[in-house]
This record gives C-alpha cells, structure tokens and sequence, in this order.
C-alpha cells in the first residue's frame, strides 16, 4: 500500500506520457485520474493507519548508492509528518487532475499535460517520504524539473518559456545551498540517513566545522545552507522572483504548484530537520526575520496587483511567510497545520480564479471583470468561503492555523518573536485588504468586460466545480478538526517523534496563556482590512484613485513588486550578459576562432589555394618545375658537406 500511493502517479505520467496518442485524451484523463484518486484513497488508509494508530513505518526497496561509508537505500519513510504531507497532496493534486478535465478540455496536447501533472505529483511524494538526504534532494529536482515542464507547458507563449527558465534558474541558486548542506551534513555525520543524523544531533552540538580560514558552530552552518534551499523552493524574500511569474502556466499549474506542492517543500524541510535547527538558535532567528519579512513584502505588492492570479500567487508568498516563521519560533506543528488548511483555501482560490478566467474567455485583468456573482453563482460562493478561510474569519480553517501561528510568534517573548508577531498582524490586515478587493473587483458592481465577453460568460461544468466544493469543505472544517492534534491537548501523542521541540522552545504550549487581546487582534485586523476594501471598491470607489494621485511614488513601488526583477537584472543579468559577450566576441570570436578556423585553417586553405593555381597543365611548367627541385636539391647537399 505504502509504495503504491508512490509509484501509481508515476505508473500514470509513464503510461499517459509514451502512451497518449493510443489512448487519446478520455483514455489518460482515466488513466491519470485513475491512479491519482486510488493513490489518494491509500494515503487516506495510510493516514488512518500511521497517524491515528500510531504505527509507523520504514519500507527499504534498494540499495541505491553504496560507496565506502556513503549508503543511501531508497526507502519510504512514513510517520505522522510524511502522512500528514501525503494527504495533502495526493487530495489536491486528485482536484487539480479532475478540474483539468474540463480547465483543459479543448487543448490539443491533453496525455502531456496529464503526464506532466502525474510526474510532478510522483517527485513530490518521493520528496516527503525520503529517509535519507540524497532522495529526498532527488525529489527536490523532480519537482523543480516538474515545475518547469508545467510552467512552460504552452511552449508557444514566450512568456511562458521565459517564466519556466526564470523559475528553473532562481531554484538552482537555492539548491546550490541545499547540496552544499548536504555534502556537510554528511561531513559532520557521516551518514545522510535522516534517523541516524537526527539521533547523532546532541553529541555534535557546540562542534565547529572549518574551510580554509573560515570556522564557525557546524550546525548553524548546515542549518543556513540547507534553509537557503527552502528559500529558494517555497519562494522567501530574494529567491521569491519566479513565484508570480509561474503563473504564465496553466491556472491548474498554479493551483499544484501554489497551493499544496511545489512552494510547501521547504517548509516541510524545515520541519523535518527540527532536531538539527532546534540546536542551531542562529539559524531560527534568521527562519523567523526571513519568514516575517516575507509575509509583509508580499501582501503589500498583493495590494495592487491587477491580474487575478498574481494576487493569489503573493498571497501564497505570504502565507509561506507565515509558515516559516512559525517554524522559526519552534511552532514546527502551527507551521505544518497552516500548511494543511493553507492547500485546501489555496487550491480553492486559485481553481476558482481559473473558473473566472473560463467564464470570462481567458481574461485575467480583474479591471475588465465586474458583476459576476450573478452570472457564475457556484463559483461566486466557493470562492468566498476560499477569502473568509484565508482572511482569518472566525472558526474556519484558517482563523485557527493562522492565528496559532501568531500567538506562538508572541509567546516566544524575544525580539525576533515580537517582530514576527507585529509584522504578521499588520500582514493579515493586508490579506484582508486584497483579498476583499480581488472579491469586490471581480464579482460586484457592474460588468466592464467588452459585449463580446459578457455573451459568452457561464458557469463552469461539474468535472470542474466539484473539485472546488471538495476543496471548500475543507477549507470549512479542517481548522476545527484539526486544531486539537496540531495545536491543542493531544499535539504530543499525535506528533510522536516526529517533530521535536527542545526544553523550552515549546511555544505552541505557551501560546494557550497570551493575554486575550492577542487573541482578538487577528479577527480586529480581518474586521480593519476587509472593511477598508468594502469602502474603497463599494462604497466609495473613487477611493483607490484619489490614494494613487497622492501616493503614486508608492503605488508604482509596489505595482512594480520593491523593483526586485529591475535590481537583479541591473546586478547579475545585465553583467552576465555582458560578460558572455566578452567571452562570445574576445575569447570564442577573436581566439578559438582567430587562431582556429579563422587562423591556421584560412591559412591552409590560400596556400592549398595558391598551390592549386599552379596546376597550369602545360608540361613545360612542370618540367621546369621539377628542374628548380633538382637545382634546390643539389645546391642542399653540397651545402650540406661542404662541397
């Protein structure tokens, strides 16, 4: 059972992927989604199974790579964090397989599509139940490579390809930091066996590790490289950059991607390493100001993004925000429960928004939409429990992870504790803000789409709506269902050894005592930023307008996401280019080429040019030809001995 729940999406992509043009497209929607929703019913059973009756497991395939002390075997580790992470993929990425039946019913290319969706969801799962290191950075660049093949999906579009390759590049600068942590840890450890490191973790700390005349505390060390892949993956402030621009894929794409995937892996790396950063504080505090941060950055471009899914892809920006610093501030299971409701809304919100964009004929600019909740009810509805699960309203999914999170940030009771807290409650009044106004914008007031739009705007079929129902349950009752073992009374026996939290660092247990008014300020700051959005875009919608005449310094600055693709292209792209061209004209053109085939080869050929020319065909040449040599030959020799 463990292993199928693995290879059945890989079965799917293999099949859908070489076998597509014989099934056709109903043959790999079956095949696909077939795999996809009994891989989904197992990791129920194994949830059930590994979870609730406490009975985890280890299952050994093979030995993969045995080499002096290295011996990393592929092995399928399953505790509560793994079944955790298998439910929510395997259950969103069964949605997005289903949804894309009908997203992606007229295009041509349905088995690659599919196969994609299926390989990406397999490198995802391989990645959470890794037991050693090295699978598990194996399925780090599966789901990188995934990424990349979804992302550029419409290959025709050259936003989408440049979208693919900015994502590709921007993660391999993080990955660079997460094998560099890999190689230390097994340095350090001499092993990349997770149990084994974990269990070797107290006797190392205080160990220093030392490169060339560098020498710092080892675990920090390790700790920041290996989080600096987290930052990459799951898109935090300065490796952020590919994020919304991943939304030139198609909207299903961004929903897998986005919600449940791709983006969570870091957090769910740093909560699986919680025995190595629980004795690296550094590395925590950096978790927890780069988390913070992240949150803040996002939901202020958030405010003025224009294009429906660039709005929700910041909103993910930072919501992850959230999760880090949760995991900064020790709140491993708060990060891991935000993870878990976080998928169900955010999946809602991005396959509602691609349900705006079928009935609006490929329009994304929430400027040209307007009036909708009248034409598109059901999606009108979903995707208002997806806002209230996101905003925090009281006792949906997200009111109790996020504002677990919060309260654990403030019953830390340090500096980067209350800057964490501080900043995520000014986030969530942002989140409240933008949120709204992506409502207010698309579904109220009147239409401004063209005549031509609105003739043809209808709600979407079942195959595509039903996954959003399934995914608004959740985002109704996974926060009340979930809220006991992830944060309340029965966190220690559901975790096991799973997560570990040192003597002192728990503050999940710590946040059940803040004062009250901590409590109230995350509903305070929902009540704050959705009534701001109700004023601007209902009742008083001149508003915006007269805030962007003031302020438009402001505006622009975040309109144009802090400038940070403008600073990178000034800092690294602008001189690689230039460089390349140096290398390209001096070094390639004028050497390689100068002495190469510009050089000694050009010579070649004007003297064999030249040689050939005096191939007159007149025998009287060559005779005299051959005289000059028999002269030149006897002039040599009696030269030679001195004759």
């Amino acid at each position: 059972m463990y292993t199928a729940i693995v290879f059945l999406p890989l079965l799917g992509a293999i099949v859908a992927g070489f076998g597509g043009r014989l099934l056709g497209d109903r043959g790999s929607h079956i095949v696909t989604c077939g795999a996809m929703g009994l891989s989904m019913i197992l990791g129920l059973v194994a949830f059930y199974d590994v979870a609730i009756q406490h009975n985890p497991t280890t299952i050994d395939l093979f030995t993969w790579i045995q080499s002096g002390s290295l011996d990393a075997a592929w092995s399928l580790k399953y505790d509560t964090l793994t079944a955790v992470m298998v439910i929510v993929v395997t259950v969103v990425s069964t949605m997005v397989h289903v949804y894309s039946i009908g997203y992606m019913g007229h295009d041509p290319h349905n088995p690659r599509f599919f196969a994609y969706l299926s390989l990406f969801t397999f490198a995802m799962l391989m990645l959470v139940t890794a037991d050693n290191l090295v699978q598990m950075f194996m399925g780090w660049e599966g789901v990188g490579l995934a990424s990349y093949l979804l992302i550029g999906f419409w290959y025709h579009k050259p936003e989408a390809n440049a979208a693919a390759i900015k994502a590709f590049l921007v993660n391999r600068v993080g990955d660079f930091g997460f094998a560099l942590g890999i190689f230390g840890t097994y340095l350090l450890f001499d092993t990349v066996v997770l149990d084994e490191i974990f269990q070797a973790v107290p006797g190392k700390a205080g160990s220093e590790i030392t490169f060339l005349w560098f020498s710092a505390d080892a675990l920090t060390v390790l700790t920041m490289l290996l989080f600096i892949g987290a930052m990459g993956k799951s898109a935090q402030l300065g490796l952020h950059t590919w994020l919304p621009d991943a939304m030139e894929g198609p909207t299903p794409v961004s929903a897998l991607i986005h919600a449940a995937t791709m983006v969570t892996a870091g957090v769910f790396m740093v909560a699986r390493l919680s025995p190595m950063m629980e004795y690296a504080p550094d590395t925590l505090m950096v978790v927890t100001i780069v988390g913070a941060s992240t949150a803040f950055f996002a939901a202020t471009v958030g405010l003025c993004q224009n294009d429906i899914k660039r709005v929700i892809a910041y909103s993910t920006c930072s919501q992850l925000g959230y999760m880090f610093f949760a995991c900064g501030v020790s709140a491993y299971s708060a990060a891991i429960f935000h993870l878990l409701t976080h998928a169900f809304f955010k999946a809602l919100l991005f396959l509602g928004a691609g349900s705006v964009i079928h009935a609006m004929s490929d329009e994304q600019d929430m400027r040209n939409m307007g009036g909708l909740r009248t034409r598109i009810p059901l999606t009108f509805w979903l995707m208002i429990i997806g806002t209230l699960a996101l905003t925090g309203f009281p006792f949906l999914a997200g009111y109790y992870s996020k504002d677990l999170i919060l309260e654990s940030a403030f019953a830390r009771q340090t500096g980067v504790g209350n800057y964490a807290f501080w900043i995520g409650i000014i986030a969530a009044g942002m989140t409240a803000f933008y949120s709204w106004r992506l409502i207010f914008l698309t579904f109220f007031g009147t239409s401004r789409a063209s005549k031509e739009v609105q003739d043809h705007i209808h709600e979407s079929p079942l195959v595509m709506t039903i996954p959003l129902m399934v995914l608004a349950a959740g985002a109704l009752v996974a926060g009340k269902l979930g809220f006991d073992a992830f944060g309340g009374e029965s966190m220690a026996d559901f975790w096991g050894s799973a997560l570990l939290v040192l003597e002192g660092n728990n503050t999940i247990e710590a946040a059940h005592n803040v004062p009250v008014w901590v409590i109230a300020l995350p509903t305070v700051m929902f009540v704050l930023g959705t009534g701001g959005a109700w004023y601007c875009y209902i009742h008083r919608p001149q508003v915006p307008g007269i805030i962007v005449s003031y302020y438009g310094e402001i505006y622009r600055f975040l309109l144009n996401k802090w400038y940070f693709d403008e600073l990178y292209d000034w800092a690294f792209v602008r001189p690689a280019m230039k460089l390349g061209r140096v290398l390209w004209k001096g070094g390639d053109g004028a050497i390689i080429d100068g002495f190469g085939p510009d050089g000694i080869s050009a010579l070649t050929r004007r003297l064999a040019g030249r040689a050939g020319r005096m191939q007159s065909g007149y025998v009287y040449h060559y005779a005299f030809a051959m005289m000059i040599g028999v002269v030149a030959i006897i002039s040599w020799y009696l030269m030679a001995h001195g004759g």
